[in-house]
């Protein structure tokens, strides 16, 4: 007959395996119970403009990766800061998420005197998700009537007809604000400047003949540009875009020597975001950036894929933020 204490020692050890097996399993279960509702990518620009199109380029991509639907819900307003904010104070849990632009997070802490977030210190970033240069645009018709096929004939008419352009923007301190301003100041013109509230409402603007230039990430003008509507003068980028080879730099094109003002996108997280599900979004969005179709897709837009690491994009916005700084306050660029 088998001793009582045995079998209490025997049903101890089966329990204390059984709570191992458990605990040892905890971290699988964790893991695998993300996602289990749809999450959302915060665009905090309007549609139609690089951000939404990347995002909306991506989120099929993620969902498919993740058999959960990746939304992206727009929030505009005041440079990016608004739907930015949202997502900084949304709990970090993996369910919002955000296309954060060098607006949001490079440019926006030295153009604005008061901040709603750190663009640091309240995100984690996941990973950069693509390099844009931007284009110089006119309008095709409003160009060809005033004799403009060059940027050397763009800053002769400027001079020519001061206070007579209006430049759009997708919103004050955004880089195709910036790269405006930098021209303005490198060229010697003056244009006056309209925000919007993204770069799709801006391109309207264009469209229409409201707006006489602009300076807009290449994705989102590039089907105008194909259609005849917008013609591209040149690009801001140091070298010309494969997208756009007949197209010259401003330096090449306007003799601005140096002349340098992309836009890069990418995405983050609220800050305490567990790191398994940093990683997870980050892995998945490289392999997606990685494919062929995905890659033919994007530089045929004029957007140079990425997909680096949380702390390769980490690096980068804290070396975007030193960079501009100098080129906010230079170009004095304020806003309350």
């Amino acid at each position: 007959m088998t001793h009582p204490s045995l079998i209490t020692r025997r049903r101890a050890a089966a329990a204390l395996a059984l709570l191992g097996g458990a605990l040892a399993a905890g971290p699988v279960l964790a893991q695998g119970a993300w996602p289990s509702k749809p999450v959302r990518i915060v665009v905090p620009f309007a549609p139609g403009g690089t951000t939404d199109i990347l995002a909306r380029s991506l989120a099929p991509e993620l969902s498919k990766a993740f058999g959960q639907s990746f939304v992206v819900e727009n929030r505009a307003g005041a440079g990016g800061n608004i739907g930015a904010d949202i997502v900084a104070k949304s709990a970090p849990d993996g369910y919002t998420l955000l296309m954060g632009t060098v607006g949001t997070h490079g440019i926006n802490k030295s153009l604005y005197s008061k901040m709603p977030y750190d663009p640091q210190k309240d995100f984690v970033p996941i990973s950069l998700v693509a390099g844009v240069p931007n284009v110089m645009v006119l309008n095709s018709e409003k160009a060809a009537a005033r004799g403009i096929h060059t940027v050397a004939d763009f800053i002769k008419y400027a001079k020519a007809n001061p206070a007579k352009l209006n430049m759009a923007s997708s919103g004050n301190g955004t880089s195709i604000h910036l790269a405006g301003e930098l021209f303005k100041s490198m060229a010697g013109v003056y244009m006056t400047h309209f925000p919007y509230t993204g770069s799709g409402p801006a391109l309207l603007g264009m469209l229409s003949g409201d707006m006489d230039v602009m300076f807009d990430n290449l994705p989102s003008a590039m089907p105008h540009i194909k259609a005849g509507k917008l013609k591209a003068l040149a690009v801001t980028s140091g070298q010309r875009s494969g997208a756009l080879p007949d197209t010259p730099t401003v330096e090449q094109a306007g003799g601005l020597k140096g002349f340098e003002a992309s836009s890069w996108f990418g995405l983050l997280a609220p800050t305490g975001t567990p790191q398994d599900i940093v990683n997870r979004v980050q892995q998945e969005t490289a392999k997606a950036l990685a494919t062929p179709a995905m890659k033919e897709r994007l530089l045929a837009q004029g957007a140079i894929p990425s997909g680096n690491t949380p702390a390769e994009f980490a690096k980068l916005i804290d070396a975007e933020i030193k960079k501009w700084a100098p080129v906010v306050k230079a170009s004095g660029a304020k806003i309350d």
